[in-house]
């Protein structure tokens, strides 16, 4: 798979909060990115992106792995895919004979730009502080406890920003479970592009269906 050969880590300045972000993206899942703010990712190196509507995302998540990195970002979903798979989408979608329909379905490949979501916030260990915040906690990730959150970001990210539905995992389980090609390289179990590429053009045509008979009809 691209990319196998992590990048060395940098020095980080801890008082900048997209700086801390910015390393835990280089240096615990080696994955470039690009500088300025916000922290954004640079595809094609580790990985590519299929970009869809939420809608139509959330309807494929059972074609991924437990660990496939799926992020949000407002009525957008970004599906994180093996690097290669860009390249491979229009010949996908011809096979599928899915080719002639308009499908709000793009993929992001090499030199193109991510948001990069806040890393996943820590567990809260037990004692006197967890009692201050009841309520359920959604599992995360093996790996990801470690993750440094900025305490800028305490309250949240921003309204509008990216976030992670499912966060990467650090190591050779998070590059398995990106969905791949055999050609490509595909990993042990890592799920089906072309099966997921169907679920997803499926939902996408679905959803356009949907909002062209919410629109009001045109009367001359």
């Amino acid at each position: 798979m691209a990319g196998s050969v992590p990048l060395p880590r940098r020095p980080l300045d801890a008082a900048d909060p997209d700086d801390r972000v910015r390393g835990w993206y280089e240096n615990e899942l080696g994955w470039p990115t690009v500088p300025g703010r916000p922290v954004r990712l640079l595809v094609g190196e580790r990985f590519d992106v299929l970009d869809v509507p939420a809608e139509a995302g959330r309807a494929a998540l059972g074609r991924l792995a437990p660990h496939s990195p799926v992020a949000v970002r407002g009525g957008r979903m970004r599906l994180l895919v093996a690097a290669g798979s860009a390249e491979e989408l229009p010949g996908i979608l011809q096979w599928l004979e899915w080719g002639t329909l308009p499908l709000d379905l793009a993929a992001i490949g090499p030199g193109g730009l991510m948001e990069a979501p806040l890393p996943p916030r820590p567990r809260t260990p037990p004692g006197p502080r967890a009692a201050l915040h009841p309520g359920p906690r959604a599992p995360l990730p093996p790996g990801s406890e470690a993750a440094p959150v900025p305490e800028d970001h305490c309250s949240g990210p921003l309204q509008g920003a990216a976030v992670w539905v499912r966060p990467p995992v650090a190591g050779c389980e998070g590059e398995a479970s990106l969905p791949a090609m055999p050609a490509l390289g595909g990993v042990g179990d890592a799920p089906d592009l072309v099966r997921l590429v169907d679920t997803l053009a499926t939902h996408c045509h679905r959803v356009r269906l949907r909002r062209s008979r919410a629109q009001p009809l045109a009367f001359s």
